[in-house]
Order: C-alpha cells, then structure tokens, then sequence
C-alpha cells in the first residue's frame, strides 16, 4: 500500500516539485498540498495522512505550531520537518512540538525518500548536520548531569564563562548578589575547581557550556 503524504510549503515552485516527484513513484501518494499550515488540523483529520513534510517558515500558523496541530488530529502521523533553517532554537521547538525527522531543504531527493520510509520504520531521519546538533546537545547535558548542576547553576556557570561579572550575572538572572555567590560556591564544590578561571576552563574544555 502506497504511504500517503501530505505537503506544507509555501514555495510553490518547491511544492509542486515535491508533489511531482513523489507521484512519479509507485510506494507514495501525495493525497494534499498546501501553502499553509493553518487548517493543518482539519486536513489531517479528513486525509489520514501517513507522513506530512512541514516547512517552518508560512503565512499564517508557523511549521513549529503545523506540527502541534497534526499531531492533535492524528497521532501516529509521522511529520518530516523540511526547513533552511539550522539554528537549534527552532530545532528544538520541532522536536518538542512532536516532529519525527528534521531535513534541510538541500537535501538530496533520494535521501528525502529514504528519510519517508525511514520515518514508516520507527525512525527519526534528520540531516548530518542536525543530528549532530542534537548529540551535542545531549553530551552537554550528560556532562551537566555528571556534575549534578542544577538548571540556575548551569545558567550562572554560563554567564560567568562569557566574562560576566558576579554583579552583572545577578542582575542578569534578577538574583541577588549574595545569591550568586552561593551558585559560585556549589558550582566550584561540584565541579572540583577553586575559584572562577579553573570553572571556566573545566567548563569550556568539557562542553558543559
């Protein structure tokens, strides 16, 4: 049985040269194209999409709210985030919004099938350079985890690393200064380090910033 596919995308040009394309094979059946994703909701509800591709940046609702919204009317549908944008702000808000997958729209279009397919399978497809975004990520947090930082201290540990001074990361944080120095005190307990250049140093050469 063919996977049925649902396109968001507000070039047109990309749009239906994506819809071309999946057509032409035999295993996809692109049931709906769109330029927005505001309906999103609806449209799942009423096709029963397998996979939906989901540009970010439409008129109208966001790719990021698309995906809340498909998500909603169908959960077991897969969505493919298909973006030029590689900033880990948005990223993030995908996956947390429930994406599957993440490509970059240059990606080539066999890989954008085998991603498809991938997605079917259990899979998580996502660009080289995304999914090494998103092992960073989790190795810096590992090692925040390893020392036990709590989310303040992490957040005071990365102001102190970018040369703020104990009054400017209080008033940053809108914490007291007195506070700060508390945050500072466990950070060097936890970190095994005596005073603010050696958690810089431990911090920079081990990513936890």
């Amino acid at each position: 049985m063919a996977i049925r596919i649902i396109i968001f995308e507000d070039n047109d040009r990309l749009r239906e040269s994506l819809t071309y394309l999946l057509r032409s094979m035999d295993n996809y059946e692109v049931v709906g194209d769109y330029n927005n994703c505001s309906d999103a909701n609806t449209i799942t509800r009423v096709y029963q999409p397998d996979v939906v591709l989901m540009d970010i940046d439409m008129p109208g609702e966001s790719g990021i709210n698309g995906v809340s919204l498909v998500k909603e009317a169908r959960p077991q549908t897969a969505v493919i985030m298909y973006t030029v944008f590689e900033d880990d702000e948005k990223l993030f808000q995908c996956l947390c919004a429930g994406a599957n997958g993440y490509l970059l729209k240059k990606t080539s279009p066999d890989k954008l099938f085998n991603a498809i397919t991938e997605v079917m399978e259990g899979g998580a497809p996502m660009s080289p350079s995304i999914a090494a975004k998103v092992l960073g990520t989790f190795q810096k947090k590992k090692t925040i985890n390893q020392y036990d930082l709590s989310e303040r201290e992490s957040e005071v540990l990365n102001l102190l690393s970018r040369g703020f001074s104990s009054k400017i990361i209080a008033s940053e944080l809108s914490i007291s200064f007195e506070t700060v120095r508390s945050h500072l005190k466990n950070i060097y307990q936890k970190l095994h380090v005596n005073c603010g250049k050696e958690a810089i140093a431990k911090a920079l050469k081990e990513h936890i910033v």
